[in-house]
């Protein structure tokens, strides 16, 4: 049985039941653009250890169909996850005799460097979007004082708000996508166990919650016409308002990063803010954040020291 052959049968009949289809697509686009171009006419019985690295060897140096660049270490652990996967189940069917596909030696994590951004292009920002007669602009202060990714701030309907305990819970995510062939917003579970979670909200915020639901027909917090907002469409305009204002470019993420940091600046216990950004635990946040709470304890002891 050729590798390409059995790749459609494991997405079909095993990742596409068992999994959310975000990533059932994303398996099978790693399928289609990475590992059957190369891999896929192979008989299954002859994908050996030296073949699969190989393989890794030419992601890291050319894998980009784009620029003909590498592709990133990080993304390059995502394609053998599939790949070890798809082999391992294969080996499971008994189509192999031997599963060998966990002899192959992964690059090493590149932790992404996290952007935020200053206080001062944040009051930029907030400047900005609270002048502006968009509503659905506010979104991105509720980011900034929640840590909500996009697609669960998009996601936000208005029972998920409680404003007498001044709390709003995160009960799912969202994503553009095709329903029935037409271009929609697919909603779906969060991330994660931890992603689902209940945050609670300043009173600012909780002031432009009210301020955005007045008049409202539509169960979206965010909103346009009665509609909610597409993925895409909310990140083009974020870029937009960054260009307007002579702000660097950063992805929507780094609101969620700016939270984080901010918080940091404010006190905030990694615990704390582990749980509110719906972190699986405390050591991720720690990791990822560890250049902001070094700098929030390095201020802290020269703060001590002026008292000498």
């Amino acid at each position: 049985m050729k590798y390409s052959d059995w790749l459609k049968e494991w997405l079909n009949d095993y990742v596409k039941s068992a999994s959310k289809p975000r990533t059932y697509e994303g398996y099978a686009a790693i399928v289609r653009l990475h590992i059957a171009p190369r891999l896929g006419e192979y008989e299954l019985s002859d994908i050996a250890p030296l073949i699969m690295q190989k393989f890794i060897s030419e992601l890291a140096e050319s894998g980009n169909k784009w620029t003909g660049k590498g592709l990133s270490p990080n993304f390059i652990r995502s394609i053998i996850s599939v790949l070890q996967n798809s082999l391992k189940t294969a080996h499971a069917a008994g189509l192999i005799s031997e599963y060998t596909a966990d002899r192959i030696k992964r690059p090493k994590i590149v932790e992404k460097q996290v952007e935020c951004f200053s206080a001062a292009e944040q009051k930029k920002i907030e400047k900005y979007v609270l002048a502006s007669k968009k509503q659905k602009l506010r979104g991105i202060i509720i980011c900034l004082y929640t840590g909500l990714r996009i697609g669960e701030l998009l996601a936000l309907t208005w029972d998920d708000i409680d404003f007498q305990k001044a709390s709003l819970s995160v009960t799912k995510t969202c994503r553009d996508g095709y329903i029935d062939g037409k271009r929609g917003i697919i909603a779906d579970t969060p991330k994660t166990g931890t992603s689902r979670r209940k945050i609670p909200l300043p009173k600012a915020v909780l002031n432009i919650l009210r301020e955005l639901k007045r008049g409202k027909t539509c169960d979206f917090v965010v909103s346009e016409n009665g509609k909610p907002v597409f993925v895409r469409s909310y990140q083009r305009t974020f870029e937009l308002i960054l260009e307007r204002l002579k702000i660097a470019h950063k992805g929507f993420h780094a609101l969620r990063h700016t939270f984080a940091t901010r918080a940091i600046e404010c006190g905030m216990d990694v615990k704390t803010l582990s749980e509110i950004l719906g972190h699986k635990n405390a050591a991720i946040t720690l990791n990822r954040y560890a250049h902001s709470l070094w700098e929030h304890k390095a201020e802290m002891m020269n703060k001590l020291g002026d008292l000498l």
